[in-house]
């Protein structure tokens, strides 16, 4: 297989393409499984393939994960890129509520931009504070006493980006966004691991999978299920780390980009009509 075959555009149609998927047997394709069990027909068929259609789509928030550090790293301007994603995290809300939950607003969940626009804000805390320590260290002769004082003034700003960085998770969990602070965390890790080999790269990226899904999953369900239990069920997100073909076929090159309205417009606007399939289909119509 000949690598640096996909450039940064096919990447994101990728990305779009399985989350589609994942969202059509999310919203959808249940409907569907709902009818045919009230109706008393066999579901072990239905529930494989659903189950197939869900794994398919863990491989989309590694890739969107991916995309946002790469985004991050290119942009021309990143608090013009925080504010893209903030305006549509608040745009795609209503889509996404109706989708998953069936009414305009739900508090108990909020929809991936969020998660991403955290997440972006967690890097731009981080790199702020670095460079500021960096700044402020101690200038002058490299004798022990100047050395010592830059790395203490290093250390703390380093603290401070790290208590930003945590901030940020918190957020994600106390404002239940999409993938909580596992989606943060997940976005931190591979903007730190993106020097390192692939190999190692989506290692730090499957541990964070692994642990931090089981870790939202203990504090959501804890006293329900046991914590064996909960670890077994969170398995299920290592299927995310399929992401690592495209990832592994990506040039860094641009490529032919969609417009960005479509690029971020297609979030919302293909939940509104998935929510309107399912409508469709409960309704009888």
């Amino acid at each position: 297989m000949e690598k640096n075959l996909l450039s940064n555009a096919a990447v994101k149609n990728i990305a779009y393409i399985t989350m589609f998927i994942d969202h059509f047997f999310a919203v959808v394709y249940r409907v569907l499984m709902q009818q045919h069990q009230a109706a008393g027909y066999e579901m072990e068929g239905m529930e494989q393939l659903y189950s197939i259609g869900r794994a398919i789509g863990r491989t989309a928030f590694v890739l969107f994960a991916y995309l946002a550090v790469e985004g991050f790293m290119h942009t021309r301007s990143r608090k013009q890129y925080l504010l893209r994603l903030g305006m549509f995290a608040f745009v795609s809300e209503i889509p996404f509520d109706l989708a998953f939950s069936g009414v305009c607003f739900h508090r108990g969940s909020q929809n991936v931009f969020f998660t991403l626009f955290l997440g972006v804000l967690a890097l731009t805390v981080w790199e702020w504070t670095v460079h500021r320590g960096e700044e402020t260290a101690a200038v002058g002769r490299p004798d022990g006493k100047a050395v010592q004082k830059k790395g203490y003034r290093k250390r703390i700003w380093q603290i401070v980006g790290s208590m930003g960085v945590l901030l940020c998770c918190a957020a994600a969990y106390a404002l239940q966004t999409d993938y909580k602070f596992m989606g943060v965390l997940l976005i931190f890790v591979l903007y730190q691991t993106r020097a390192r080999s692939l190999s190692a790269q989506m290692g730090a990226a499957g541990c964070v999978m692994l642990f931090g899904t089981w870790g939202v999953n203990c504090l959501k369900y804890a006293g329900s299920y046991s914590l064996n239990y909960l670890f077994q069920f969170s398995m299920g997100e290592m299927y995310g780390l399929f992401a690592v073909i495209p990832i592994f076929l990506y040039n860094g090159k641009k490529g032919r980009q969609l417009p960005k309205a479509f690029c971020y417009g297609f979030y919302p606007v293909h939940l509104l009509l998935l929510y309107g399939a399912a409508w469709i289909l409960r309704s009888g119509i």
